[in-house]
């Protein structure tokens, strides 16, 4: 591939480039949003692993815990004793992801804004460290805060365990004091001075100023999300539901991920997430029925298998655009079976421990008392995906006149 990249380059004497260059051209085109969104996508994908193995984990406890999986009113641990243990062992594994989940971020932040890693990493530490008043301590007892006096500024002594948006400011303003120091710092000094120097100026505005308004405006989406489904859970669920596929293909998918964490970090429970995975079921179920509906063309009859498996493992992009948004009608099925499958999971309020692996294992994350509506949510939406698929397909809605001899 390399000779050929090369010998393509020398014959058509087109300009080279690399992958981060690339990146660096994507990046600057699109507007405001799509940027951003852009911005929150390449901060929280590389720590999915990290957020789903501990989601897996979660779900695993939740196994061994609760009562009535395996024995009638009864854990797994309450006939087992001798697991416990491991219960609680696999509990704080599961647990470390959350309890540092500004480090994380603050880690991937740092590296998408070009600054330090490792300052990343000790200011997450930083906006979590146990001298200062837990962010969950607080919410429950703002009275009791403890403060700084410096030169007559009183400064709140809250951490900001589970928070989003107030790490994802206060890393932008660290390597922006990072940067602005290393331009006026000579060389032989950076090493004595630029850190201690951005780390407390980053400490100062975060906690005294941009920490506060961004973790109110942090829990006034949370807060505002929850209202919705309060309200009217069926609409949002649906509403959520309808706009899941089409938010995938733009990527603003990666919005709601925050949202995700800030919930499970601050309330313990996601709702989104859940409700949300039947995108997931129904765009395998639309491409499995298209792999019935093709005839004739046997490399796109193989391809809508592999999609399927795919988008039940959790990876829907191959599902989407190989054959669901190529033919229209699959997608247009996956919208109105994601709507209805999620209005029922949310009017049941179903609720997850976080954010889970996608596809057929996604039930381990949901809470198990929510496993029969979570089950019969993904069964109706399965069922209406499938047949819309069909009732599509056979009434030549959505379809053009040059996609029947595709099939």
């Amino acid at each position: 591939m390399k000779r050929f990249y090369k010998e393509f380059v020398d014959q058509t004497g087109a300009d080279e480039a690399s992958t981060d260059e690339m990146k660096k051209i994507t990046a600057e085109k699109g507007n405001v949003i799509q940027k951003g969104v852009r911005i929150l996508a390449d901060i929280f994908i590389p720590i999915l692993p990290a957020i789903v193995a501990a989601g897996l984990l979660l779900g695993l406890n939740n196994l061994l815990a609760n009562p009535g999986i395996f024995y009638d009113e009864q854990s797994l641990l309450d006939v087992h004793t001798g697991w416990t243990g491991f219960a609680e062992y696999i509990n704080v594994i599961a647990n470390t992801a959350f309890t540092f989940l500004p480090v994380l971020i603050a880690w991937s932040a740092a590296k998408k804004f070009g600054g330090s890693q490792l300052l990343g990493i000790v200011l997450g530490l930083l906006l979590v460290h146990p001298s200062l008043m837990s962010a969950y301590a607080y919410a429950e007892n703002p009275g009791d805060v403890e403060h700084w006096s410096l030169f007559g500024w009183d400064i709140a002594r809250i951490g900001y365990q589970g928070q989003v948006l107030p790490v994802i400011f206060a890393t932008l303003i660290l390597t922006w004091s990072e940067k602005q120091l290393k331009r006026f710092i000579p060389d032989n000094l950076q090493m004595l001075f630029v850190a201690p120097l951005a780390l407390v100026f980053t400490g100062l505005v975060t906690f005294g100023v941009v920490g506060p308004i961004t973790m109110t405006g942090s829990n006034w989406i949370t807060d505002g999300i929850l209202y919705l489904f309060e309200v009217s859970p069926a609409l949002a669920g649906a509403v959520y539901g309808f706009i899941s596929g089409p938010l995938v293909i733009t990527g603003m998918h990666h919005i709601f991920l925050g949202v995700n964490l800030q919930m499970a970090g601050t309330l313990g429970y996601v709702t989104l997430w859940p409700i949300g995975e039947t995108v997931t079921l129904a765009q395998g179920a639309a491409a499995l029925t298209m792999f019935f509906i093709i005839k004739q063309n046997k490399k796109l009859k193989g391809v809508s298998l592999t999609a399927t498996l795919s988008a039940w493992l959790g990876v829907t992009e191959p599902a989407i655009y190989g054959v669901n948004l190529r033919f229209r009608y699959p997608f247009i099925a996956v919208m109105i079976g994601s709507a209805i499958g999620s209005a029922y999971l949310a009017a049941q309020g179903v609720k997850a421990t976080s954010v889970g692996v996608g596809g057929v294992l996604s039930f381990l994350s949901v809470y198990p008392e929510h496993w029969s509506f979570y089950f019969l949510g993904m069964a109706i939406t399965f069922v209406i995906t499938v047949g819309l698929t069909f009732v599509f397909f056979k009434s030549n809605l959505f379809k053009t006149v040059d996609e029947k001899s595709k099939l």
